[in-house]
């Protein structure tokens, strides 16, 4: 902008044009001065070069003689700096033009987001589905928690089997194998159902497999495509996809049983997976540096805050085991899904029965505390986000994110047993499950904090011990059930956040430890 205005601040022509009489001799132009005149060829200003000096008849310089020629190397110098930054400043103004697009990389989080979204509906319509299912077939309580326990059983194979294949071969391709595997088996469910127990307890866990991968796969492509400025928002968006995946699932799953029968919803949720995949496969890429759409500015942005590295070649499983905030994000990732899926597969269930709510309601009121997740799983991202970029901690951050994640639902939980309204547990639900979320800007974070070249293994290994916790809480859950009372659920949830909670805050890290 400066440039634009010299001619404007210099009323009076130059010196080698203030000629009696012709017209203007052309100046005289050095190497230079040339190589800047072509670089600046099409823009309203020329660049002007030192005026001849007139000599006088003794051959002296008028001009170098007091304060005139020190004026005059500050003017020339003040016009070759302001020349020198005129590149920088176009350079810059057309990082604001890129940048006026959508961002690839968010384009990236939002198809992540959106398998997410299917990843939960999958998973949530069984618990629903279950309800007109059981009767049917004549299942207990204890067949119920084995059926909704098999799931886990391939989920848990492809945790960290998942984290490796992300790691070495990509994001892209490991996430669309998940997303088409387990479309097929929840499209499966119905047929296996009819055909047996067995069967259907196979096809449940094959679906597992195709979402055991899933996380893995999202937080390798996330290491690479996210800056670190924008991880909190990114993680919680993507993990909010879930959220509102039960939501949907929740809301729609009541519905389609109400008016076409309980298979129908596992044909029409499995048949959305395969519609995502056609847009994945076309316009997602594992990395920055695969993408040929992706602007000049992206890449550099994303480059500049990247600390993904090279492609990983060998797993250092030696060190990764030996440090103790890997530990903590083992242990508390196992307390954490303890509580979180007990209430995912296991909520309708207490809608129903303790609740009197019937199937209609119990799958309509699930959705306000995933709702809530949904919401506050973006305030956490957000206010992560800004605590970072105003100086805080990483360390700080993930240890006030994951407390909130793990003492909320402790208190809420114990609200339960002292409730006498099903409105007030309804409320409850949600307030546990709101607090719940601002994990997404903790331990779920904390993967690419210490480790962004290992984010694919670490979090196989931690959410390992997080199916643990969902194979072991939900199958354990129907035996408490038989033989004492959902307080007794839920005092056990309430004393693993605990343990959780100090496990976090003493050995956790948001320093990178792993390189």
């Amino acid at each position: 902008m400066l440039l634009h205005l010299l001619p404007l601040s210099c009323p009076a022509p130059p010196f080698h044009l203030r000629r009696t009489g012709g017209s203007p001799r052309t100046p005289r132009v050095r190497a230079g001065d040339r190589t800047r005149t072509r670089g600046f060829r099409g823009t309203d200003v020329e660049p002007e070069t030192a005026p001849r000096r007139r000599r006088g008849r003794d051959g002296d310089d008028p001009q170098a003689a007091g304060s005139g020629g020190d004026t005059g190397a500050l003017l020339a110098s003040v016009r070759r700096l302001l020349l020198s930054e005129a590149p920088a400043a176009a350079e810059g103004d057309s990082e604001e033009e890129e940048q006026g697009q959508f961002p690839k990389r968010w384009a990236i989080v939002f198809l992540c987001f959106s398998a997410f979204l299917l990843c939960n509906m999958d998973r949530v319509n069984m618990s629903i589905a279950i309800l007109p299912m059981s009767a049917e077939f004549g299942w207990n309580p204890q067949t119920v928690g084995l059926i909704q326990s098999s799931f886990f059983w391939g989920y848990l194979l492809t945790q960290i089997a998942g984290g490796i294949w992300a790691d070495t071969v990509g994001g892209k391709t490991v996430l669309g194998f998940g997303v088409v595997w387990w479309s097929i088996a929840t499209a499966l469910t119905p047929v296996a159902a009819h055909l047996g127990l067995p069967f259907l307890l196979v096809v449940r866990a094959f679906m597992g497999i195709g979402e055991g991968v899933a996380m893995p796969a999202m937080n390798n492509i996330l290491s690479k495509w996210v800056p670190v400025s924008e991880r909190s928002r990114s993680l919680s968006l993507v993990y909010s996809g879930m959220y509102l995946g039960s939501v949907t699932g929740l809301a729609f799953s009541p519905l389609l049983i109400h008016k076409f029968g309980w298979p129908s919803v596992f044909f029409s949720f499995g048949s959305l997976g395969l519609v995502w995949f056609t847009t994945w496969a076309t316009k997602a890429y594992s990395s920055p540096l695969e993408d040929p759409g992706i602007s000049a500015a992206e890449k550099k942005l994303i480059a500049s805050q990247s600390t993904a590295g090279e492609p990983v070649k060998t797993i250092p499983w030696r060190l990764i085991l030996s440090k103790p905030p890997v530990w903590a994000l083992i242990v508390s990732h196992f307390c954490h899904n303890w509580g979180t899926f007990i209430l995912l597969t296991w909520m309708p269930t207490y809608y129903n029965q303790v609740l009197k709510f019937n199937l209609m309601e119990s799958g309509l009121i699930c959705v306000l505390p995933w709702f809530t997740m949904a919401v506050s799983a973006n305030v956490g991202g957000w206010i992560a986000d800004t605590l970072v970029s105003r100086g805080v901690s990483v360390t700080t951050v993930r240890k006030i994110m994951q407390s909130i994640g793990f003492l909320g639902p402790a208190f809420f939980l114990t609200q339960l047993s002292h409730v006498n309204s099903p409105a007030m547990a309804v409320l409850c639900m949600a307030c546990s499950q709101g607090t719940d979320a601002f994990s997404q800007s903790g331990l779920y974070s904390n993967h690419q904090d210490i480790g962004p070249r290992y984010a694919g293994v670490l979090l196989g290994l931690s959410n390992t011990a997080g199916v643990l916790a969902g194979v072991f809480g939900t199958a354990a859950t129907g035996y408490i059930l038989q033989h004492g009372s959902w307080d007794n659920v839920f005092e056990l949830s309430v004393v693993l956040y605990l343990v959780g909670t100090l496990v976090w805050n003493v050995f956790s890290t948001g320093e990178k430890i792993l390189d």
